[in-house]
């Protein structure tokens, strides 16, 4: 089946709400659950995140078996140490280590990836014909690049898969549909460009706004009080553009009065440039390393 970029989930909801996790889309359908069983292999920061959006999708996570070395218990869901410990062949595997740790779970792995296991990855610069090479009888790879706010339904989620016939990418596509704006790619380079941007991007978007906060600061106000009004200034900004559709140098311009002070400080980041270049080589670099990922994993298939 040839795959197109195809916006599956996420519109503006009305309404005012007053925290995060009221934002949440609530179109899709409630309480349908994992395949049985899934295993989740490894489960971080990342993994962590999807599930807690699982959690507040509704989604029945009674199937799933966490593997991750540590054992440590995550609440409500079976947990083992080792793969051995995990029970029947899974429908579904969730590969959510580190990149640098597949060598440690693959030997043990491919022996429960046969022709009836779906794998879905979320490592960071593995790709599908890497993971194929080392998995070489599952029945379909999917690559998943999701971020962090997918833990409230708000996520950006990138999907890219090989062999899938067309039930498969509908149930995977609706899985994670319910993490936030989910999209199918034609092709596995741009996966890694949504990774650079949007599984990169809300450590850049923290990082502005402990900018602004700092600043805030520097004007006479409480570091509490400036922290409050930069969170809630970049919240309320994404969600009026959301809403509104407006485009972000139309809202730039519905704030910038002639000769003002909005415009005078949209002076100082437009001049040369500079903002533009600071996020381009920042997005450049996550790319850089995101191939460098790549080229490791290869070279570690091949050895």
């Amino acid at each position: 089946m040839t795959q197109k970029d195809m916006k599956i989930s996420w519109v503006p909801q009305g309404g005012q709400a007053t925290k995060v996790q009221t934002l949440a889309p609530t179109t899709e359908p409630q309480g349908s659950g994992l395949p049985s069983p899934t295993w989740m292999v490894g489960c971080g920061n990342m993994g962590g995140a999807v599930l807690a959006g699982w959690r507040a999708a509704g989604v029945d996570l009674a199937a799933l078996t966490i593997i991750r070395p540590s054992g440590m218990p995550i609440e409500g869901i079976r947990t083992v140490k080792a793969l051995a410990d995990a029970g029947a062949t899974p429908k579904l595997v969730i590969l959510a280590v580190k990149p640098q740790s597949l060598e440690d779970v693959e030997g043990q792995l491919r022996s429960h990836a046969g022709s009836g296991t779906v794998i879905v990855s979320m490592l960071a610069g593995v790709t599908v014909a890497s993971l194929r090479k080392r998995f070489p009888e599952a029945a379909a790879i999917v690559r998943v690049i999701p971020n962090l706010p997918v833990a409230v339904r708000r996520g950006v989620i990138g999907l890219y898969g090989e062999s899938l016939d067309e039930v498969t990418q509908k149930q995977i596509g609706e899985l994670f549909a319910r993490l936030g704006y989910t999209i199918w790619l034609n092709d596995e380079a741009k996966l890694a460009a949504l990774g650079a941007l949007g599984g990169a991007g809300p450590a850049y978007v923290a990082r502005f706004v402990r900018a602004l906060a700092k600043a805030g600061e520097a004007q006479g106000l409480s570091s509490a009080t400036a922290a409050t009004i930069a969170l809630e200034t970049v919240f309320g900004t994404a969600w009026l553009a959301a809403s509104s559709g407006d485009t972000m140098d139309a809202l730039a311009t519905q704030v910038a009065s002639p000769n003002g002070t909005t415009e005078a400080g949209l002076a100082v980041m437009d001049r040369d440039s500079v903002l533009d270049q600071l996020v381009a080589v920042t997005i450049e670099a996550a790319a850089r390393r995101g191939a460098e990922l790549a080229e490791e994993a290869e070279a570690s298939s091949l050895a």
